[in-house]
């Protein structure tokens, strides 16, 4: 016998009166929208009208499980009341289903995110796939809300406090093995048939079970609440959480309130607790430009959406060429996707280092794969002190000290012994690539691809087209940076092209402020309110103030002495006069101790030009992203931006701005540009030019416009 809907189906096995509940979504993918919650409510009750029913195996008729909330339907809603309707509807359908009197497993076939995961956990037993591709978590901190569907009720209750909130405040998602050994999961099987099986040998071997809190004498998972244990371990995670997000996470504070308040309720008021925390943050501005951000500009950028194709065939050979820490992190990279590549330097000391980079790599995946994984990737990687080494290859990356002269000498040398059709790209965080491709013999197969640092870690790859560089040139890099997994942009020419232009308003700006006399903790602890991932001083240390002095420099070309700030000059009087270059040089900034960051140096309060007219945190938190905000709509208004995604996805995902705003975009729509306008105004006539507003904006603002529709 079976029940057909378009959600949610079930049939039940006559000998063994056990149900299955496929969850079986259109086009192929289960997600939970505004109809998903009352469908799976009706199937539930129909299940518990057929007599003798054994127990109830949720299973997916799809590769995935279930990838959580419809995100689509989530991005527009905005009505509170409609919204807590709709997840107190779900509430009710996975608690009718918890409490349905028999036992429910979760044969988890494939990933199970979000509200997908939270149906897993209001089954009693979950059995998945052993298999990396099975992802299982609560990513919804990383989108700008919490769990919504018990998810901070029920997982405290299976692994205690500590645990479920480190994986939900993260956002964490587990492949299904590790989830196993940390409790999420109870057990892991070889194949989905297996799954399957195991799945109804637990319901039969359990009659009448019933989830751990709903029997009499339920135990929580040491601390208990209300416990000593538990009133420090919530004091302590607090003050955590608040030095590491400095209030700039609502979503994650959230997190704590339900699951430390929904501890002390019964069970589901603790869950309509739950649902309303969520609802309060899913129907906010900062949660929409989250989803707008990291789930639709990712997707669309990852997909490569709107951007050139190629047809000619992938690379086979690529070379790159420097073995510093990038270089040796990208030839990794390549490696790791399958390219047979060259790491070419002009030292063997170098190449040595760079070598040792990749082998703690490799340590790195084989004890995660396995040291055949390893050795697999290293056989792949070929250093090299010859240019010989590099003939043949059809994608060579420089990754060399930024001297247009140099790179100049290089692409000379290096371009003969390519393939005919091959792409020279090169990594330059700032010099045009027109300019550099005057020193190639075919610049429609020049290109820059900016990294970012550490190239193992950092998603972004932002791609440059020269003057000259073709569409069949950008399409193949689209799809190289598709192969080693990186999200990209697209963005036109000009000195330092879009990340880097913003990047260094962000860091002079933290400079100037030191120059103008802040405080400098109070500059980096504004930054952290504004949400920004690093704050300014820090990253300058860690880029070195010798890259920021040469950047400044090579600028004027270009912008003229629009980067002639006192902050500029402090940081070439701190390298020239103190030889205070950064952390690698022991001394920046901060001070440093056997590498280790001790403490912002004293003697910056010498260098400042006296004390400031303003300040404050909210001052300053808004002066840092201002000035970013206003760089980009500059680069927005020169036409090197071409697309709104990609200033959001460069600025958060390369630089880091405020993730919690969804990008510099974003938060000049949430500001409202005629009061931005206004702000930048007052700012450039107290601060300077670099805070004018860009026509665009001032066009804009004129017509009552935004970056993004509302909704």
């Amino acid at each position: 016998m079976s029940t057909q809907d378009p959600y949610v189906r079930f049939e039940i096995c006559e000998q063994t009166r056990i149900g299955t509940l496929w969850l079986d979504g259109a086009g192929g993918v289960n997600k939970i929208d505004h109809a998903f919650g009352q469908a799976l409510l009706d199937r539930v009750g129909e299940l518990a009208e057929i007599e003798g029913l054994a127990g109830v195996v949720v299973a997916s008729a799809h590769r995935d499980w279930c990838v959580g909330a419809d995100l689509d339907y989530l991005y527009r809603e905005r009505d509170h009341e409609r919204l807590l309707g709709v997840v107190l509807a779900l509430t009710r359908a996975y608690r009718a289903l918890e409490t349905l009197g028999v036992p429910v497993v979760a044969a988890l076939t494939g990933s199970a995110l979000g509200g997908g995961f939270e149906l897993a956990l209001a089954c009693h037993h979950r059995v998945a796939l052993d298999s990396g591709r099975v992802k299982l978590g609560l990513p919804e901190v990383s989108l700008g809300v919490i769990p919504g569907a018990g998810g901070t009720q029920r997982l405290p209750r299976l692994i205690g406090f500590q645990a479920a909130l480190e994986l939900i405040s993260q956002g964490r998602v587990l492949p299904a093995p590790v989830a196993q050994a940390k409790g999420l999961v109870d057990a892991l099987e070889p194949t989905a048939e297996a799954v399957m099986e195991a799945a109804k040998a637990w319901i039969v071997a359990h009659p009448g079970h019933k989830a751990a809190w709903d029997r009499r004498g339920f135990t929580w998972p040491a601390p208990a609440p209300d416990s000593q244990d538990a009133r420090n371990l919530f004091m302590a995670g607090s003050a955590m959480l608040y030095k590491k997000t400095a209030g700039a996470y609502p979503a994650a504070e959230a997190a704590f309130t339900a699951a430390q308040e929904g501890a002390r309720l019964d069970f589901d008021r603790a869950l309509e607790l739950e649902a309303r925390l969520f609802v309060k943050l899913a129907a906010s501005d900062g949660a929409k430009d989250m989803i707008r951000t990291f789930f639709f500009h990712k997707n669309a950028a990852d997909k490569l959406e709107g951007l050139p194709h190629s047809e000619q065939p992938d690379f086979v050979k690529v070379a790159v060429l420097g073995a510093g820490m990038m270089g040796a992190g990208l030839a990794w990279i390549c490696a790791r996707a399958g390219y047979q590549v060259v790491l070419k330097d002009i030292a063997q000391p170098a190449l040595d280092r760079g070598m040792a980079h990749i082998g703690k790599q490799a340590a790195k995946l084989a004890r995660k794969q396995g040291p055949e994984q390893a050795d697999a990737v290293l056989a792949r990687i070929r250093p090299a002190l010859e240019l010989e080494a590099l003939r043949g290859a059809d994608l060579v990356i420089e990754a060399v000290f930024e001297d247009i002269g140099l790179k100049h000498r290089v692409i000379r040398e290096v371009e003969p012994l390519m393939a005919p059709d091959g792409v020279f790209a090169s990594n330059t965080s700032a010099l045009p690539i027109t300019d550099l491709a005057a020193g190639s013999g075919r610049p429609a197969q020049f290109v820059g691809l900016h990294f970012f640092s550490p190239v193992e870690v950092m998603p972004l790859l932002e791609v440059i087209e020269g003057r000259d560089t073709s569409s069949a040139t950008v399409g193949r890099c689209l799809a190289f940076g598709q192969r080693i997994r990186k999200t990209p942009i697209v963005v036109g020419d000009g000195f330092g092209f879009y990340t880097t232009r913003v990047f260094t308003a962000y860091v002079l700006e933290g400079a100037q402020l030191v120059a103008e006399g802040h405080d400098p903790a109070i500059i980096e602890w504004a930054a952290r309110v504004a949400g920004m991932a690093v704050p300014p001083l820090q990253v300058f240390d860690e880029i070195t103030l010798v890259l920021g002095k040469h950047v400044v420099a090579g600028s004027k070309p270009y912008l003229g002495d629009r980067l002639a700030l006192p902050g500029a000059d402090l940081v070439a009087r701190m390298v020239d006069e103190l030889g205070r270059t950064g952390r690698a040089g022991g001394a920046g900034f901060y001070d440093y101790t056997d590498g280790r960051r001790v403490g912002l140096w004293p003697g910056l309060a010498d260098l400042a030009d006296g004390p400031p007219t303003e300040t404050g945190v909210q001052y300053l938190a808004y002066r840092l992203l201002a000035v970013q905000a206003a760089e980009a709509a500059r680069v927005l208004d020169e036409g090197i931006l071409k697309r709104a995604r990609d200033a959001e996805l460069g600025a958060v995902l390369g630089l880091g701005f405020a993730p919690p705003s969804g990008g510099p975009l974003a938060w000049m729509d949430r500001q409202g540009l005629v009061a931005l306008v206004g702000r930048l105004d007052y700012l450039a006539g107290s601060c300077g030019d670099r805070y004018a507003p860009a026509p665009i904006l001032v066009d804009m603002a004129a017509r009552g416009e935004r970056f993004f529709p509302v909704g």
